[in-house]
């Protein structure tokens, strides 16, 4: 059933309980009301009816017939015994009398009127009871003990009375079937306009789909519960939506870690293909002959060598990548940045004489965090310098500290590279020239490994090439590192 229609019947229920409270309560007091104006009028005709009982006997029917017109009398001993009666008249048929007993003042027998909630005993001498009658509708008493001892029953019809209650009830029926009818209507429309706010919300999250849940409904408001369902609803969206973001980062992030991981697959084969194929041809040389002559075979040995050796060095990046990857912690202990650059310059310059190296350090920085690892940092990106610029080119390390922990720049006045070559340059395998000779460099991890341990120290690198300007890399590590690496 639908809210509509729950709402409508509950409002004609609550208008049928209140009119049948209301119908209820007139018809009880107009019933009342009638019933005290026939007990006043037999309390007003009984002083002449009495005083027409006094007279002698020849003459007491003839005076009571002329002192209460319209009204059913009845003389009854002290015992209770009928001596007089005078039933009620009526025009054209037979008159009406008692019938049963009657309620008797002071001790007298109980009659039909006890049980009847109309049956009043005004004092210890009068009764006021509604009686049967041999005529279908009942009669009103009075009942009274007269001075002389005697019992004088004065008695009115309640046909009338009982006319007006049915007409009374049938006012009330069709009132109340007319206010339930008006109700139904009234109500119709009520419910109607004041579920307009429900529609427009129902409306509004029909109309919202996956491509549109930017969308809001309308009406929010923290006073009435539509608006109430209106901010959960948007709440509800707000979360959703940002549950779809967040599951569209997720996949976009995980066909980019898939696709790099092809890359990284595909450029390890291509860096293993050519020292694996090398050296198969210094094996093949060997077996060839190369044996048998000195010069050949030290030409074989030397290259199955070095070959081994840059499979190994290959290897061992790969590795470190890797472990870097899983996350596996670093030894945390303090680490004095100026000292560590000043080991890295000092063997930069055994290792290239022709890159001059210089170091300079406007603060010596101590982060928490493994000292060989920041090491290779250092030693990866003079070794880049080397490999990428020609000889004569001067290199500057620069170590400051600021608020959040130590900063390393790196500064070269070679070259430089394209800025999607410097945007790149992090990258596994990735290198500036699409040849992939060893001319153009190493394996392409030297930087990548420098992301990696700086990312596991819980800091960040970056880095600024221009072509003909140079490359500047600056890397920042915070005293106390907050991740791990990931």
């Amino acid at each position: 059933m639908s809210l509509r229609a729950r709402l409508l019947i509950a409002l004609l229920i609550a208008v049928l309980v209140g009119v049948a409270i209301v119908d209820g309560l007139t018809y009880v007091l107009v019933v009342r009301s009638q019933l005290d104006q026939v007990d006043q009028e037999l309390e007003r005709a009984h002083p002449p009816i009495e005083r027409a009982a006094a007279e002698p006997d020849e003459a007491r029917e003839a005076a009571i017939r002329e002192a209460a017109p319209g009204f059913l009398v009845e003389l009854r001993s002290p015992g209770g015994d009928p001596e007089l009666t005078i039933p009620l008249p009526r025009p054209g048929e037979e008159p009406i009398a008692l019938t049963g007993e009657v309620p008797l003042p002071s001790g007298g027998p109980a009659g039909i009127g006890t049980d009847d909630p109309s049956f009043v005993e005004a004092d210890d001498e009068t009764i006021f009871a509604t009686v049967g009658s041999s005529d279908d509708h009942p009669l009103r008493v009075r009942v009274s003990r007269q001075p002389d001892d005697r019992i004088l029953v004065l008695g009115r019809s309640l046909e009338p009375m009982e006319n007006t209650r049915e007409r009374l009830f049938a006012v009330l029926t069709v009132a109340t079937l007319g206010a339930l009818a008006v109700a139904g209507v009234v109500g119709l429309v009520l419910v109607r306009v004041g579920l307009r706010p429900l529609v427009a919300v129902e409306r509004a999250a029909g109309e919202i789909s996956d491509t549109d849940i930017d969308r809001r409904v309308p009406g929010e408001s923290e006073r009435t519960e539509v608006g109430r369902l209106a901010i959960a609803i948007n709440r509800m969206l707000a979360r959703l939506q940002s549950a779809f973001a967040q599951r569209t980062e997720d996949i976009a992030a995980l066909q980019e870690s898939q696709a790099r991981m092809r890359r990284f697959v595909a450029d390890a084969s291509h860096e293993l293909r050519t020292p694996i194929a090398a050296t198969s041809a210094y094996a093949e040389l060997f077996e060839r002959g190369a044996r048998d002559h000195p010069d050949d075979l030290a030409r074989s040995m030397s290259g199955i060598r070095a070959e081994t050796a840059r499979m190994g060095a290959l290897v061992e990046d790969l590795l470190l990548l890797a472990q870097l990857d899983e996350g596996r912690p670093i030894a945390l202990e303090p680490v004095d940045l100026a000292d560590v650059a000043v080991e890295a310059v000092d063997a930069a310059r055994l290792l290239a004489p022709d890159h001059p190296t210089s170091l300079r350090v406007d603060a010596a920085p101590i982060v928490t965090g493994d000292a060989s690892r920041l090491r290779q940092v250092f030693d990866n990106l003079l070794g880049n310098v080397r490999t990428h610029t020609p000889p004569g080119t001067s290199c500057e390390i620069v170590v400051e500290a600021d608020d959040e922990g130590g900063v390393v720049t790196v500064v070269d006045d070679g070259p430089g590279m394209p800025a999607d070559d410097a945007r790149r340059a992090f990258d596994r395998f990735h290198r500036a020239d699409a040849s992939r000779t060893r001319a153009s460099g190493g394996t392409g991890l030297g930087l990548a490994i420098v992301d990696a341990i700086v990312a596991a120290h819980g800091g960040s690198v970056a880095m600024r090439s221009d072509l003909g300007a140079g490359t500047q890399v600056t890397v920042h590590l915070p005293y106390e590192p907050t991740t791990e690496a990931s």
